[in-house]
């Protein structure tokens, strides 16, 4: 299959990509490499059990502190406003205290949030705890992608990356389980744990070798590569290229906001943000905060709607880890988009045969298939491919930048959604599944006219082809 090409690629003389070299055919994972991946996964799991608390322990809540539909509505989608904050500033943050620092910053955002969410009384306390875990997780969803990315050979990037997306799926499949079981406040401690464990893990792994290239530590830039890839490993060809390609691009243009703008970065732009708007608007966050009230207009058992959907995203997150690298970001994307398309379509079409006082049975088994449907076939592929191709495309010069205003378009749009969504649930609700199934079918379009493939390529080969340098 001939390779995509990106849409906006002119090549300067004096840069050339670089050859394949030994050390990026490497698929060897040094001890250091896993607990450095494990320590950030855990960050990533504790996002996943704030993201699934609020469809876990929505009917405890409202019961136990009389919060009204609007009141609970806020408490919800107030965590994506959290993090769309700290979108705002996460590459910020990143690019001035390195990956490994910020990720402990999420760490004390999570445990002030947690702990608010434990001992409220009222609403103000709940609202305030999910907002702070929000920002924390905001932070996290950029960097430890790339963190991942950037400390990870090229052949198994995609799968390491996806990885993280893995274990944020059990935080979600965690709390759906508990939810069954455990009280709403009980939950909340349970979102303490992964932040203790992360907090003594973060004093046994390396700073991202290319933010040290970036600030110009050459020494623990060899010692760190020479941890991540083993003592005997030659690890001069990645250090030069990673060295050679950040002096270049920060060479480009200084660091601002206002540099995204720039033609030579519209195709990186216009992917990254695009993807993810497209993630959020296909109604990714409406199903999952609100499933447990989906199930229960639709005259299916809750408890058994979200166990089931706690048990299948766990198999198909794994298999995208597994196939990312495999089958490349392009056809995952697109299969994953399709399937969501059609799960949305027999949710809507459920609700409309209930609208006509079809068989309830029948509306039940519709909207469950849908919605099983769809969350198989998204964390298949639209739940973790933009987050890697998030962390591939940008260059370094801009990557704290970029990663910010796509991590906020993220986020925006997904507090958009779930604040909305109970509303135009009420208006319409097999119309809300409608439009979210045209908008995952329109990807398939977006990924097949816009998308290139990345697997199998150092970030410097893949940022350095899709730059448009020319001034």
């Amino acid at each position: 299959m001939e390779e995509t090409r990106p849409l906006l690629v002119e090549r300067r003389p004096d840069i050339v990509e670089p050859a394949a070299s030994e050390y990026s055919s490497s698929t060897t994972t040094t001890a250091v490499l896993r607990l450095a991946a494990f320590v950030t996964f855990t960050s990533s799991f504790d996002s996943g059990c704030a993201i699934g608390y609020s469809s876990a322990a929505e009917s405890g809540i409202r019961e136990d502190l009389g919060l009204t539909t609007a009141q609970y509505s806020v408490f919800a989608s107030i965590f994506t406003f959290g993090a769309m904050l700290g979108a705002t500033v996460s590459g910020k943050i990143a690019d001035l205290i390195g990956r490994k620092k910020s990720i402990w910053l999420c760490d004390i955002f999570y445990v002030m949030g947690w702990l608010a969410i434990l001992f409220a009384k009222g609403v103000w306390w709940l609202d305030f705890g999910r907002l702070t875990v929000g920002f924390g997780a905001g932070i996290q969803s950029y960097v430890a992608s790339v963190y991942v990315a950037e400390i990870t050979p090229k052949k198994i990037r995609g799968g390491f990356t996806a990885a993280n997306m893995l274990v944020l799926c059990f935080g979600i499949s965690l709390m759906f389980f508990m939810g069954n079981v455990l009280t709403w406040r009980t939950m909340a401690i349970i979102g303490l744990v992964p932040c203790f464990v992360q907090s003594v893990g973060m004093f046994f792994i390396p700073e991202s070798p290319r933010w040290l290239a970036k600030i110009g530590r050459e020494k623990e830039l060899e010692n760190t590569l020479r941890s991540l890839r083993g003592k005997n490993a030659d690890i001069f060809s990645e250090m030069t290229e990673i060295r050679d390609y950040t002096k270049t691009f920060e060479q480009l243009s200084k660091t601002s906001i206002l540099n995204l703008f720039e033609r030579r970065y519209a195709h990186q732009l216009t992917i990254g943000v695009g993807i993810m708007l497209l993630q959020q608007f296909g109604g990714s966050n409406g199903i999952l905060y609100y499933a447990s009230s989906i199930f229960e207009a639709a005259g299916c058992s809750a408890s058994v709607g979200t166990t089931t959907m706690a048990i299948i995203q766990i198999p198909f997150t794994a298999l995208n880890v597994l196939l990312v690298d495999r089958s490349g970001r392009r056809p995952l994307l697109m299969v994953s988009a399709a399937g969501t398309c059609l799960g949305n379509i027999l949710v809507g079409l459920g609700f409309l045969f209930q609208g006509f006082q079809y068989s309830s049975e029948l509306c039940a088994i519709l909207v469950l298939s849908g919605i099983l449907i769809y969350s198989a076939s998204f964390t298949a592929g639209m739940n973790a491919t933009p987050y890697i191709l998030m962390s591939e495309i940008f260059p370094v010069n801009i990557r704290g930048s970029a990663g910010s205003l796509v991590i906020f378009a993220n986020w925006f749009t997904a507090w958009i959604v779930s604040y909305s969504f109970n509303f135009l649930f009420d208006w319409s609700s097999p119309g809300v599944f409608f439009i979210f199934a045209a908008i995952c079918g329109s990807t398939i379009l977006f990924v097949a006219k816009l998308v290139p493939e990345t697997k199998g390529r150092s970030l410097e080969e893949i940022q350095a082809s899709m730059t448009h340098l020319l001034q």
